[in-house]
């Protein structure tokens, strides 16, 4: 009797899971197939090896983590305050796959290859960010100064809370992205 093949995206993603328990270390062949369910035969009829694995787990993170946000947030279609707010909104939404950023934000520290692909999403979120800040506020440096502020403290809001007296740490966020997304003259 014939077995059914595991999908190679099946494989991939059970790497993305991996590295986000325990770092590219964790990635390993005999684990992922025992997670599927299914021997480590199979593997090699899509990969070479774990290299071209994590690579191409790596290539998911990346057009998931940057374009594919940039993409849907597009769709919308509205102007820049509404984009910028579609954007916290998708990104809000996928707020599961912090802590795979996380790891491959760890694993970059120590890989030059995996810190350029990270810089590759830094830098596409941010062009995309200070595009719309500057499409809303017509000043440049105000523009990079907002995409700043705005990938900063989404970041840095997963790393601690923004909790002062009379706001918790989500109002705390509100406010700081209601600003962000304000027009220039709305601010003053």
């Amino acid at each position: 009797m014939a077995h059914k093949r595991t999908p190679r995206e099946a494989w991939v993603r059970a790497a993305l899971e991996a590295l986000t328990e325990g770092g590219p270390e964790a990635v390993r062949i005999e684990v992922l197939a025992k997670r599927l369910g299914v021997t480590k035969g199979g593997f090699y009829g899509y990969f070479e090896g774990r290299d071209q694995l994590l690579a191409e787990a790596l290539d998911v993170w990346e057009r998931e983590a940057a374009q594919a946000v940039i993409d849907e947030v597009e769709q919308s279609q509205g102007n820049a305050q509404e984009r910028l707010r579609s954007l916290l909104a998708s990104v809000k939404a996928r707020e599961d796959t912090v802590r795979t950023e996380f790891a491959i934000r760890e694993w970059a520290r120590r890989d030059p290859a995996v810190a350029a692909r990270l810089r590759r999403v830094d830098y596409a979120r941010l062009g995309y960010v200070r595009e719309l800040h500057d499409e809303l506020t017509g000043d440049a440096a105000e523009a990079a100064a907002r995409a700043a502020v705005t990938i900063g403290l989404w970041l840095a809001g997963h790393y601690m809370r923004f909790d002062t007296e009379g706001f918790d740490h989500d109002a705390v966020l509100k406010l700081v992205f209601d600003r962000m997304t304000g027009k220039a003259q709305e601010l003053r």
